[in-house]
Formats: structure tokens, C-alpha cells, sequence
């Protein structure tokens, strides 16, 4: 008999529509003489769609935000005993936030950028995590410019500035508070962007092919993601031995956060050759044109093929 594969979309947060498209592409791969898959999206957790969520065999996750890339999703289906694609519980909750997962791998010698954490309370004004509420010249003398202001709890491609004077720092940060209520602020990083991604399951570990990321936009915005406003060069023009630890730091990565399935960690490649972390994408993108087909195209693998070897293991 097929298995019936729930390839579950949509979600609360601002990537809804993008995750709509992944789902779209992931369904044209999966192999229909061996899996009935079907297209469930999510908006708010009402009873009707999770009952139907309840119903398949597995769960193929592509939301890009809340509540597919926070854990909340999976803790659901765990509740359920349905198994599912991507990381667990804790994995989520934990590199869906930034600055706690990049603080969190940091004591394991993985560089990052000095960053500060801002949550917003009952009462709308948002703070430092000592309580502090900060001024912008507070933020600067701690990051300093040009810094990156954004979501800390949501996708980066909304809500994100380039902040490069002190008067663009609160409206930066307050339109960084409409996609969550988590904010961080984090010093720029000066270097080659690249993006890796990796998969393990029982029987091998698998490290793909990395892209280099390069637009002539301010940084890799929505439009540089979504609107063909970038280059992206796979396989990246780094030195072999630059690739081969980035790739062998992803898998580091992957062992240290617990993950399952497919994730994508992004980087920048220091003029002096040092590695440094971006972020951790546990549910990346899997449009046609997203990082992952691109680099699974560039191993020589076909999308169909992975994602079978996903689900079955």
C-alpha cells in the first residue's frame, strides 16, 4: 500500500505563501507510485485540519515560521505518534530562535557576531534580557554600524534592516517587533556569504554541495530570495579546503542541535578564511529555485531520491 505523506504548509507568519510553493514543489517530487501525498495547509491550529493532519502516515513539514519551525507543529505530531521530516521538539524551538541557538553552538568554538536580544512586553516596550531599556546610541556602542536588525523568532526576510546610522536604529526595531516579539540586533559581518546544506539518516551522512550568495541589494533580502534579485553560484568559488570545513562544521552543527531530515546553515567566509555562523534553517525553502534543489541538482542526486530516502529512513 502507498503511504500517505501529509506535506503540511502555510502557518502564521509572514513566509505563509512561500511555504505554499515549497509544498507545491515538494509534491511534484515525491514519487506518486509510491507515496499518496497530499497538500495540507495550516492557518492557526484549528481542530479540523489537525483531525485530518491525524489521519496520514507522515508528515512532511514546510512551514517557514510558526507553527512548523518552532516545535509546536512537532510537538504535535509527536503526541500523535506520527512520524514526521524534520527535527524534534527542542531542535526547533531552539534554532528557530537566533540568539539562543547561535549562543548555544557558540561555547562549541563556532564563530558568531556579537549580537544583543530584545523582548517587548505587556506593556509594548521592549527591553534588554537584564531589563534594561536600551537607547539607540545603547545599541550601537554594543554592535556598532553598519548592524543587522531583525525578527528574532521568524523569518529573516521581513522585518530585517541594514541600520547604518544611530536615527535608523528604532524604527528598525520596531519593524522588527511586527513579525514577533523577540528582536535581536547583530554586528555586520564582513565577507563571501555561502549557504550549505546537509542530511543524515541511519545509513549515511550527506553534506551537499555549498552556494555562494551574491546581490547587489543591500544584504540577501526578500527580493534577492524571491524576485531573482541575486546570483547564486553552486558550487561556491571557495577553496577546497574552505569547503570541506564548512561542509564537515554543518554536520558538526547538525550532531550538536539533534537535527533530522534536511537543514541549511549559512554562513560568511572572513577575508582572513574564518567560518562564521548566520543562522540555522531547520525547514529551509524547497522551491524549485530555493538553495537545497540547487545543490542537490549540483551532487548530481535528484530531489525524488532524497526525499524517498528521507521518508523511508
Amino acid at each position: 500500500m502507498k503511504r500517505k505523506i501529509a506535506i503540511i504548509a502555510g502557518g502564521d507568519s509572514s513566509e505563509h505563501d512561500v511555504s505554499l510553493r515549497s509544498a507545491a514543489s515538494i509534491k511534484g517530487w515525491l514519487d506518486p507510485e509510491r507515496y499518496d501525498a497530499e497538500i495540507v495547509e495550516l492557518q492557526g491550529a484549528d481542530l479540523k485540519t489537525l483531525n485530518k493532519i491525524a489521519e496520514f502516515d507522515y508528515a512532511y513539514v514546510t512551514i517557514h515560521g510558526t507553527p512548523g519551525e518552532n516545535g509546536l507543529l512537532q510537538g504535535f505530531l509527536e503526541m500523535m505518534h506520527i512520524p514526521y521530516s524534520c527535527c524534534g521538539v527542542l531542535a526547533a524551538a531552539m534554532t528557530f530562535n537566533k540568539y539562543t541557538c547561535n549562543h548555544y553552538l557558540a561555547p562549541f568554538g563556532i564563530k558568531i557576531s556579537p549580537s544583543i536580544l530584545l523582548r517587548k512586553g505587556g506593556n509594548g516596550e521592549w527591553r534588554m534580557v537584564n531589563g534594561e531599556r536600551p537607547t539607540a546610541q545603547k545599541v550601537v556602542d554594543e554592535v556598532g554600524l553598519p548592524c543587522f536588525i531583525k525578527s528574532n523568532v521568524g523569518g529573516s526576510s521581513f522585518g530585517c534592516t541594514k541600520v547604518k546610522t544611530i536615527e535608523e536604529v528604532e524604527p528598525a526595531i520596531e519593524a522588527a517587533f511586527r513579525e514577533g516579539n523577540e528582536v535581536i540586533c547583530e554586528a555586520l559581518m564582513v565577507g563571501t556569504e555561502i549557504t550549505c546544506g546537509v542530511y543524515k539518516t541511519s545509513k549515511r551522512s550527506v553534506a551537499l554541495p555549498i552556494t555562494e550568495v551574491v546581490t547587489s541589494n543591500e544584504f540577501f533580502d526578500y527580493d534577492a530570495k524571491y524576485n531573482g534579485q541575486v546570483q547564486e553560484i553552486t558550487p561556491a568559488r571557495i577553496p577546497d579546503a574552505t569547503r570541506d570545513a564548512v561542509q564537515a562544521l554543518t554536520l558538526k552543527i547538525y550532531d550538536i542541535l539533534g537535527c533530522k531530515g534536511i537543514i541549511r546553515t549559512d554562513y560568511i567566509i572572513a577575508p582572513d578564511g574564518t567560518i562564521q555562523l548566520l543562522e540555522v534553517n531547520t525547514t529551509p525553502g524547497m522551491t524549485a529555485t530555493s538553495f537545497i534543489p540547487q545543490q542537490v541538482r549540483a551532487a548530481g542526486m535528484e530531489m525524488r531520491d532524497v526525499l524517498s530516502e528521507i521518508i523511508d529512513d
